[in-house]
């Protein structure tokens, strides 16, 4: 009895919450980009508001309201917006080279 509960009580303070998918796909999606004619994978790779938001380190609000205005690159599909990668980094690069 004392075991258990010794058990139970340690488990408490190990519950930390860590996405490895999240790290494992990112450092796999750096290492292995396939390039085909000049053009990486990921470059068509379609994107959520999450994603967008995760890649431009922005609040997802910032992205709606970037889509909605047209000054993000974005297609609505229902109530969903989807964006390409490779319009992301265009639209990047643009805007960093008028700055």
């Amino acid at each position: 009895m004392f075991y258990a509960s010794r058990v139970s009580r340690s488990l408490k303070f190990c519950s930390c919450q860590t996405d490895t998918t999240l790290v494992m796909n990112n450092s796999m999606a750096t290492s292995n980009q396939v390039v085909v004619d000049g053009v990486a994978a990921t470059d068509h790779e379609i994107l959520t508001v999450m994603d967008v938001a995760q890649f431009l380190r922005v609040p997802k609000s910032t992205v709606y309201k970037l889509a909605r205005l047209g000054e993000l690159p974005a297609s609505k599909i229902g109530k969903h917006w989807r964006f390409l990668r490779r319009d992301l980094n265009v639209w990047m690069h643009s805007r960093s080279s008028q700055a």
